[in-house]
Parts: C-alpha cells; structure tokens; sequence
C-alpha cells in the first residue's frame, strides 16, 4: 500500500469515527467512577487573582460531618446576593458576589472560606495594606454564623509591581515587630513576609509584593502560602493532647515495670491472678490513651507532610537579614511534631510491653493450671481405680448372696418335691447345684455389667 493510500484510509477512519461520536454513542462501556477519577486531579483550584488584591482566609474547625451545615450557610449568602447555589454534594465552590469572590473548600475536619476583593490602595502609593481587610465586604450577620470554630484568620494583601517594597521599618510598623520572616518566592517574580502571630484584631497577617506573576500564578502563591499556615496550626492540634497524656503514661510505665519485676518471684495461682487483673488494667489504661491520641497524631503527621510540600512549591530565595518560612518551621514546628511523634512511639512501646508481659504471665499461669490439672487426673485416676476395686468387691459379694438365696430356693423346692413323695436327697441337690448356681449367677452379673458399660 502507497502512502498516499495509508492516508487516504487513515481520514476515512477518522471521519468515520467523528461521524460515529456524533450519530451514535461510543462502542466502548464507561466505568461508573470515570468522570469522578478525571475530574478529581482538577478540584479546588486556585483562583486567578490580579495585584492589588486583598484576601481573608478563615479556617473553621467545626469535625466531620459538618459538610451539609457548610453548604446551606453558603447557599444562605448566595440567596442573599442573587447567585447562583453552588451544586447538590459539592465540597468545593467560587463565586463572584459583585464586590467580592469568595472561595469555599470542605475538608474532612474544617472548612476554609476565603474572600477576595480588589485593593482600593493608590496605584504607585504604600498605605497600610491591612486597614481595610477583605474581611469587612461580608454580611456581619452571615459571618457570625459560619458553622464551627474560627482555627485560623489571615488577612493578606498583594501589592503590585509598581508599588514599591516596603522599607524594613515600615514592615516593622506593619506586622507590629521585627520578628517577621520573608523570603523571595516563586523563582523571584515574588515577595512574601508573615509573622505568623495572631494581632489586635483577632487576625495574623501576610503581604505578599507582586513583582511579575500572572494571575493564575498569584492565585497559586496565595494558595500554598495560605494552606501552610492552616495546616501548621492543624498540625500542632495534636501538641496540647501529646503534653496531656504524658502524665497519664508516666504512671502506666511504673505499673508495668513493677509487674513485670514480681513476676518472676509469685508463689501461687491466685497471686499470678490478681497480678493479670492489675496488668489487664494497664491494658486497658494503655488503649484508651492511644485510642484517644491515633486520629490527632496521625492527622499531625498528615498536616506536617503537607507543610513541607507546599514549603517546597515555593521555592524559596533567601532574604538578607530574614528567616526562610522553611528556617521559622525547623525552628518552630518541626520540634512540636517531634514532641507528639515521641509521645506516639512511647504509648506503642508501652502498648508492646503490657503485650509481652501478659504474654508471660498468662503462660505461667496456664503452666501452673496445667500442673493443677495433672494432679487432678492423678487423683481421678486413684479413685477410679478404688471405684473399680470396690465396684468387683460389691459384685462378688453380690454373687455370693444371690447365689445363696437360690440355692435355698433349690432346697426348698427339693424339700417339696420329697414330700409329694418323690425319691429326692434335699442335701445332696443342693450339695450339686452350689456351684451350678455360682457359675450362673456370676455369669449373669458379668453380662449385666458389659451391657451397662456398653451403652455408657
């Protein structure tokens, strides 16, 4: 075939294929979950966002199950405005409500609700970026009643090029110290400097100078630099439960160390059992405290990964005089996660030593009730054979009794039969039939012995 041919055929194939997707439906069977799977690599996305802009970000504990609670407070403000409600299942949902955007992510835990809003900063000019937060174009009514617990509130502000950056000093009067951190981001076409402390106004704060980003790359910065301060303080939920416990374990440890060292000087059955009660108890102990502590410190683990990787997407330039954000978490966070890790390894090690000291003990004391139980089939074994012994003496005696009853029944008989006049010896028959007697009798108790053992 000549390559003009090939082609040829090859257009004919694809119209015919084009025609085929647009007459008819496809040959080939969809799984069930095939758009869910292709459309989830593309859910939450970041905003396109253009500098100057100003943005809050409120993350709001409120567990699990809260999602249904989230969408009709949401679908609440978009009656309100006139939007349109976000879809029926969503956990994810943008929306341009006139003078604002706001963004609404469901996550297992909590919920982030973030609102974006065109800075009204002087073109060219450096004002306080943080008088006028985004924050304030919400309905206060709509704001009190946002469903859980406010965990995290950030106000940001993103300058644009031709503002200039602002002087160390004027940074200082901004985050209301010196004891803030920055860095170059973003393969430099970026600034961002936070302290990562909660201000007067119940918020912590973030600015972020646009030197040459695009929209969608300044909706991407915002996005990681927001996500790790969430996750870092969903992180260190699991701090104050690590310090909590810590005085509960002490005291678990001593009672397993102190049960472990009496094990091997026990002297009876009922010592080894009332020590497997105390040791059963510290089981117990044991599992409510690591049941109590698995989600929190799993979910640590989960937020401190995430903050590492969203450290990492920004690539970090350092800042003269300046921790990294990366610097300010190995100096903050990470000792705090190591803390509940520690805290983690110690109730499992404590967990595995409750196990192998019940293992021991249990072992010694089926030991010592399997010795118990010897003794007792010994001494079962002495009395069968008694029972046995006593149960072949009781028979003889019994043939010896029956056999002389019937033997005087025989002498009665033969007495009877030499009074009708018959030519009987009395003594003599019953001379003859002593042994007969004996023999059918203890042949019969013998036979009546077999059936009763028999049907046992």
């Amino acid at each position: 075939m000549t390559e003009n041919a090939v082609r040829a055929t090859m257009d004919t194939l694809n119209r015919d294929g084009a025609a085929g997707a647009m007459v008819g439906p496809r040959p080939l069977r969809d799984h069930p979950l095939r758009q869910v799977l292709t459309n989830e690599v593309h859910a939450r996305p970041p905003e396109s966002v253009a500098a100057p802009v100003r943005a809050t970000m409120l993350a709001m504990l409120s567990g699990e199950g809260a999602t249904e609670a989230d969408r009709r407070h949401l679908e609440a403000l978009c009656d309100w405005a006139g939007v349109v409600r976000p879809p029926q299942g969503a956990t994810h949902h943008s929306a341009s409500f006139g003078s604002f955007h706001l963004k609404w992510e469901r996550h297992t835990e909590f919920s982030t609700w973030t609102v974006f809003r065109p800075s009204a900063m002087p073109a060219g000019a450096l004002v306080d970026p943080f008088l006028e937060p985004a924050l304030h174009a919400l309905p206060r009514d709509w704001l009190a009643g946002l469903p859980g617990e406010l965990l995290v509130g950030i106000h940001v502000a993103v300058l644009d090029a031709d503002t200039p950056e602002p002087s160390p000093s004027m940074m200082a009067a901004m985050f209301g110290s010196e004891s803030y951190v920055g860095s170059r981001i973003a393969g430099r076409s970026a600034t961002a400097w936070t302290d990562f402390r909660i201000h007067g106004d119940g918020f912590s704060r973030m600015l972020v100078a646009d030197h040459s980003m695009t929209p969608r790359q300044t909706g991407r910065v915002l996005q990681r630099l927001l996500e790790i301060e969430t996750y870092r303080v969903l992180a260190l939920l699991a701090l104050p439960m690590a310090r909590g416990v810590l005085p509960r374990i002490g005291p678990i440890e001593a009672g397993v160390a102190e049960v472990t060292n009496r094990i091997a000087s026990l002297r009876g059955l009922q010592d080894e059992r009332d020590l497997l009660d105390r040791l059963t108890l510290l089981a117990a102990q044991t599992e409510q405290i690591s049941a109590e502590t698995a989600y929190r410190f799993g979910a640590a683990r989960a937020y401190y990964e995430l903050v590492e990787r969203r450290i990492e997407e920004l690539r970090e330039v350092r800042i003269e005089g300046l921790q990294t954000v990366q610097e300010f978490m190995d100096r903050r966070l990470t000792p705090a996660i190591r803390t509940c890790e520690a805290v983690e390894q110690r109730l499992e090690s404590l967990s595995q030593r409750v196990a192998r000291a019940s293992t021991l003990l249990r072992t010694r004391v089926e030991i010592a009730v399997e010795g118990q139980n010897a003794e007792l089939l010994q001494s079962m074994d002495r009395r069968a054979q008694l029972q046995l012994r006593l149960q072949e003496t009781v028979e003889g005696l019994s043939v010896v009794a029956i056999s002389y009853y019937l033997v005087g029944i025989v002498g009665y008989a033969a007495k009877g039969l030499k009074g009708f006049g018959l030519k009987v010896d009395p003594d003599m028959l019953v001379g003859v039939m002593i042994p007969i007697v004996i023999a059918f009798v203890w042949s019969g108790v013998r036979r009546i012995r077999k059936v009763l053992v028999g049907g046992h």
